[in-house]
Order: structure tokens, then sequence, then C-alpha cells
């Protein structure tokens, strides 16, 4: 006699799922904070870090330039161009500090470090942002995008990385240039003038007059 086997069908039995606890929910609740409260501070430091490392990066390559500039000036013979030192630069013309006689003479002025790529007034107290620009255009290669129009900056500061202006008088005049993305906002979000003080935020400046190129950070 054939065998017929019975073949059923079972329905699992539906477990309710069960969602957290109001206690389970408190301590994932206080382990994030006690996470934010220990990762934050270490994420800020690593973050100011690399801003300080970029900027410290970029005024050691200006510097560079600097001292190259020069040092080609002095071995072609210390040229000049419509009595203004200069010399030919990485293909681009560069116009050098030419102290006075009374600047050689009290050595106020040294000569041969750039002011400007433009055939214009090389007196360090002639110093402006747009100069600083020229030099800063003209020494590195493939600089990082600059403005001297804190207007621009202030509203695209994702584009511009450094903000050119001036400080001091006369033969201590010299250039800073802010890192834009170390500045301060405003509620908007938009970038605060950092003026011309060189304490407050990081910067590096460069005195033509000397050579001399100092990296700023604000404690």
């Amino acid at each position: 006699m054939q065998k017929v086997r019975e073949i059923s069908s079972s329905v699992p039995r539906m477990h309710p799922h069960s969602g957290f606890s109001l206690i389970e929910l408190v301590i994932v609740i206080v382990v994030l904070g006690i996470l934010a409260v220990t990762a934050l501070p270490r994420f800020l430091d690593v973050t100011d870090e690399a801003k300080v490392a970029s900027l410290e990066g970029v005024a050691g390559g200006f510097a560079t330039g600097v001292s190259l500039a020069r040092a080609q000036w002095e071995a072609e013979g210390r040229p000049s161009e419509n009595g203004k030192n200069s010399v030919i630069y990485d293909a681009q013309k560069v116009y050098l500090t030419t102290p006075s006689a009374a600047q050689l003479a009290n050595g106020s002025v040294a000569p041969g470090y750039p002011m400007s790529s433009d055939d214009e007034d090389v007196d360090p107290g002639s110093l402006t942002g747009a100069k600083c620009l020229k030099v800063w255009d003209a020494i590195l290669q493939n600089p990082a995008r600059a403005s001297d129009d804190f207007s621009a900056v202030s509203s695209q500061g994702d584009y511009y990385k450094y903000y050119a202006t001036v400080s001091g008088a006369a033969e201590a005049t010299r250039c800073v240039f802010y890192q834009v993305n170390a500045l301060a906002k405003n509620s908007d979000g938009s970038y605060l003038n950092p003026g011309s003080g060189e304490n407050t935020y990081n910067n590096f400046t460069y005195q033509p007059a000397s050579g001399r190129v100092f990296t700023n950070i604000p404690n």
C-alpha cells in the first residue's frame, strides 16, 4: 500500500520587537557625551596643528624664495635697471630694495631684497598690500591664492587662502600674510578683518629692508 507523506507547513511564531528602555537610552547618551568631551579637544588640536604646519610650510618657501632671489642678484654682479636693483628670478623680473646713500650709511635698508615685480618705487616705506602680492607671485612656485582686498576674502574665504596687508612704517614696513582659515568669523560665517596687528591670528611677515621672514602663531 502506497504511503502518503503528509506535508505540513508551520507558521513561525512572531516575537514582539522590543525597543530600548529609557535607562539604556540614557546610558548611550552619557557614553556619547563622554566620548565627545574627550575626543573633540583632540580633534581641534589636530586641526590647529595642521593649520600651523601649513603656515610654516608656506612661510619657509617664501623665505627660501627671498634668499634665492638675493643670492642670484649677488651672483650676477648686482644688476640694476632704471636706477633700481633688479634680477630675473625664475623667468620673472623682480625689482629689489635699492637703499639711498643715507640708508646705506645707517644700515636701515639692506640692498637686494624683493620689493615688486613692476618698475615702481622700491623704498620699503612705499610698501603696500599690492606690492606684497607681487612679491608673493614672483618668488613662490604655484602660490596659494591670496588677495589684499579683504572684502573679497571675507565673502570668498574658501577661495582665498591668504590675506596680504602691511604693518609698520618707513624702513620697518612689512608685509603681513594672514592665514584666512585661522581668522575669526562673524555670525553669518564671513571672516572678520584682522587689522594690521600680528599677534592675534596665524600669519607670517616679510620685511624687505632686512629680508627677514617671521612666523607668528598666537597662543
